[in-house]
């Protein structure tokens, strides 16, 4: 899958945007342009109002070993390394070769030859250079119990919350126009409806197969697309199933604070029910991912590979506080000898589910989601007299641009909120609906004004 979008109607970024880490989604088959990380990553500013495009094409910077290359390194799946995700989509391993009948007929004779002269050894080994017995017929070292093992585990210890939120997890197959791969899943509602990534699913969109297995891998079901939302990085599925399956819990990630622990559970590399934990590692990060960032999305260092995009990230009380995403990683030594996928480094990016609710809801409503909007292309002015959103361009239509801002405005609050950088007035903006008026405050020839603007959808401006 290409990487290079059409622009939408808001970018973002400074006029020379900063070199950014290697951020890519757990999978290998939509992956995207490659990048290095650096010893200490920038965040890059996107556009304005909830989600922008991507910033003007600017001139290609001196090469640099640590810098984001420019051209793309094609996994032998067909994935690109770094990038735009795909979740171990891509072609199966082949097969080990055969070998000949004569061939194991001589690897059956050395094994022979070889159990052979252990028996030899260990009859000579029964006796002790003394030549007392060294054996005891009636061993036993006890602690053996009964021939039914008994698991009782506390309900908050992990093994008690895998073992609750296991059942609300699955493993998601796809087929589609874009290549073949697994991913993970959420269910949301007992009558089949089920959360993910939208690139997870996404090349199923026009005319593929997408199967969902249950239980473990006891049941496979077909699942159909409900909504893609490309904005966020979510997407619906729904089973239809003769018994109601077990919804996940949802909780609450505004409530999460920078320790806290965390379980995630998924698919990684295809297999399904992988537990590992960790902790939040940090809050509100803004990640480049493709042609929208993720905003806002939680930082863990519980292991994410491959496969767990779509899964789930649950808290200490068995409740899903986020979607696995996106992972940074360092690259080289792959699993099953690819020399250019990478694993976990510990560096693992969820989509919150407060944001993920909101769109999960609309989608089951309407199909779609809507993401608020004021039309604008911005940049992020800092380190002068007012820091804040200087406006670059206006979309024909938009908001902004029907209430009077002009391009070289700099916004600096939104409803009387401080924002200091594009980043901060898109997540100002998307606390509110398409249709909603924000008050914008913003500054001209020195001169502070106001305007209300109305905000629109961002896939109409």
């Amino acid at each position: 899958m290409n990487d290079a979008r059409e622009p939408g109607p808001e970018t973002a970024g400074p006029d020379v945007p900063p070199p950014t880490p290697w951020w890519s989604r757990p999978g290998d088959q939509w992956s995207g342009p490659q990048g290095q990380p650096q010893s200490s990553p920038q965040q890059p500013d996107y556009g304005s109002s909830a989600y922008g495009t991507p910033p003007p094409a600017q001139q290609p910077p001196a090469e640099d070993p640590w810098s984001q290359p420019t051209t793309r390194a094609t996994f032998p799946s067909g994935a690109q390394a770094w990038g735009y995700p795909t979740d171990t989509i891509g072609s199966p391993i082949p097969p080990p070769e055969k070998k000949s009948r004569r061939g194991l007929g001589t690897v059956a004779a050395v094994l022979a030859t070889a159990l052979l002269a252990g028996s030899v050894g260990g009859i000579i080994g029964a006796r002790s250079s003394g030549g007392d017995d060294l054996l005891d017929s009636g061993a036993s070292l006890g602690g053996g119990g009964s021939t039914t093992a008994t698991v009782d585990r506390a309900p908050d210890s992990v093994a008690g919350i895998a073992a609750r939120v296991m059942q609300s997890t699955v493993s998601i197959a796809v087929a589609g126009s874009g290549g073949n791969g697994t991913g993970s899943g959420v269910i949301i509602r007992s009558d089949g409806y089920i959360l993910t990534n939208n690139h997870v699913v996404e090349s199923a969109a026009s005319g593929g197969r997408i199967t969902v297995t249950l239980d473990a891998g006891e049941s496979e079901l077909p699942a159909d697309i409900v909504g893609l939302d490309p904005v966020t990085d979510l997407a619906v599925l729904r089973v239809r199933s003769d018994r109601d399956l077990t919804a996940a819990t949802l909780g609450q990630s505004r409530a999460l604070v920078v320790g806290d622990p965390v379980v995630a559970i998924g698919s990684p590399l295809g297999l399904s029910g992988t537990v590992t934990t960790g902790i939040v590692s940090a809050l509100n990060r803004t990640v480049n991912v493709g042609e929208f960032p993720l905003f806002n999305a939680i930082q863990t260092d519980a292991a994410i590979n491959p496969g767990n995009s779509g899964g789930a990230l649950v808290n200490a009380k068995g409740e899903v506080i986020a979607i696995n995403s996106a992972i940074a990683t360092l690259g080289g030594g792959g699993l099953f000898g690819s020399e250019q996928s990478g694993g976990s480094i510990g560096v693992g990016f969820a989509i919150p589910i407060d944001e993920a609710r909101s769109v999960a809801e609309e989608i089951i409503r309407t199909g779609k989601a809507t993401h608020p909007s004021i039309g604008v292309s911005a940049t992020t002015v800092s380190g002068q007299d007012r820091e804040g959103a200087l406006i670059r361009e206006l979309s024909s239509g938009g908001g902004a641009g029907r209430a009077g801002l002009e391009p070289g405005d700099l916004i600096v609050e939104v409803d009387g909120e401080e924002v200091s950088s594009v980043d901060e007035l898109i997540l100002a903006i998307r606390k509110n609906g398409v249709g909603d008026t924000v008050t914008l405050t913003y500054v001209r020839d020195g001169r502070t004004q106001e305007a209300d603007v109305v905000l629109q959808d961002l896939r109409r401006n």
